[in-house]
């Protein structure tokens, strides 16, 4: 075939295969470089070569025989050579795409680089976020600058429709924290996951009766797991986060003077937390680590399967709960009881705060609704100075009719 023959389908079939490697026959023509290349293996691929505007010679390859051709191919090459013409180099394009960074790699450098920041209790969260939805969801091969809103939008409503309004809520936390460092990497060049609606979070405040009290500290002697007893114990005693205690270590805690100095690794604030410990948590305390005598640990709730501290609360507080005919209530909503007793006691929103760890006044200011009653109680013992007379029980005021 001459170079200035224009191919054809037919002609294509004909072309005779070299007797090694390939040959490429271009045809002339309105499109300079445009050619079939054919191998000894009997491939056939239309192809176009250019110049870059630096010199730089380039081949690329349009597509294979017979799924193009070759009205098809010489089309893309007229639409490559317009590219080419206006400065571009398509062929360069093509293997940007190829080495853009995927899905699988911003889990895997967001995994390496984010998560060692983060407290143990959020990284773990993190993980089962990534495994349990996000990477089954994009797919580890989708380029991270394809992912558009509506992929981010679609995975959160998938997880509020199952019901899981709050995990959907973190899990578009993750993602839109994952993609703010795309963009500081370079990987892309906006947020696709920012503009996701939250679902509504109603404030759960649970609060545990004395009754609940009663029938918890009861169960908790007869509980197998005394190792996860004394955890709650230690919940109850001062009010810590549960990931707190769990991580709680032996060098952290001053038992002559009855303090525990909280780590900034371990606290939501990010910064050390130094709280007194009342007479009973520090005899618990000395317990537990009379009991470790024989195998001395750095941490107060070792874990019996690896080096570390206790992991998961989940099952044995769901037996716990059972065994003391309590529903719905959470771990964490222990630390609001202690709250709720320290308020009750009369402590300022001031201290409550100080004692729980809140950086913010408004965090603590959640409890002020609790402060009803031993205000009145004040106000009638004030009452009672003015006015010469015992103080009363608090009179609940009758509704007023409409």
């Amino acid at each position: 075939m001459s170079k200035q023959d224009r191919l054809t389908d037919a002609t294509v079939k004909r072309l005779p295969l070299p007797e090694t490697r390939s040959k490429v026959h271009y045809e002339g023509g309105k499109v300079p470089g445009f050619g079939l290349c054919v191998t000894a293996a009997g491939s056939r691929s239309f192809v176009l070569n250019y110049r870059t505007k630096t010199g730089r010679e380039r081949r690329i390859t349009i597509g294979g025989f017979p799924s193009w051709s070759v009205k098809a191919a010489r089309e893309e090459a007229k639409r490559l050579r317009r590219l080419i013409d206006g400065g571009g180099d398509p062929l360069a394009d093509n293997e940007a795409e190829r080495e853009a960074p995927t899905m699988g790699d911003l889990i895997e450098r967001f995994t390496a680089e984010h998560l060692p920041r983060l407290r143990p209790g959020s990284a773990r969260m993190y993980e089962r976020i990534l495994k349990n939805h996000i990477g089954g969801h994009f797919g580890r091969h989708v380029k991270v600058a394809d992912v558009t809103f509506a992929d981010c939008d679609r995975l959160h409503q998938k997880i509020s429709r199952a019901g899981h309004v709050y995990a959907a809520n973190r899990c578009k936390n993750v993602m839109t924290k994952m993609f703010k460092l795309a963009i500081r990497w370079g990987w892309r060049a906006d947020n696709p996951a920012s503009a996701v609606e939250m679902n509504t979070e109603p404030a759960r405040k649970r609060y545990m009766s004395a009754d609940e009290l009663a029938r918890l500290t009861a169960a908790l002697p007869k509980h197998p797991n005394k190792k996860f007893a004394n955890i709650i114990r230690l919940l109850l005693l001062t009010g810590a986060r549960r990931g707190e205690v769990r991580s709680m270590q032996w060098a952290d805690i001053d038992l002559e003077n009855g303090t525990w100095t909280k780590p900034a690794r371990t606290t939501k604030t990010k910064i050390d937390h130094t709280v007194p410990l009342s007479a009973p948590a520090r005899q618990l305390l000395v317990g537990i680590l009379d009991s470790q005598r024989s195998a001395p640990s750095q941490w107060v709730f070792p874990s019996s399967r690896n080096g570390g501290h206790v992991a998961e609360l989940k099952d044995d507080w769901t037996a716990l709960c059972k065994a003391a005919a309590i529903t719905g209530l959470r771990v964490h909503d222990l630390r609001h009881s202690f709250a709720s007793q320290l308020a009750s006691s009369g402590a300022s929103l001031p201290l409550i705060g100080a004692l729980l760890g809140h950086a913010q006044p408004a965090t603590t200011a959640r409890y002020a609704h609790l402060y009803q009653d031993p205000q009145r109680a004040a106000v009638e013992r004030v009452a009672a100075i003015f006015s010469g007379a015992p103080a009363a029980e608090p009179v609940p005021l009758p509704k007023r009719r409409r």
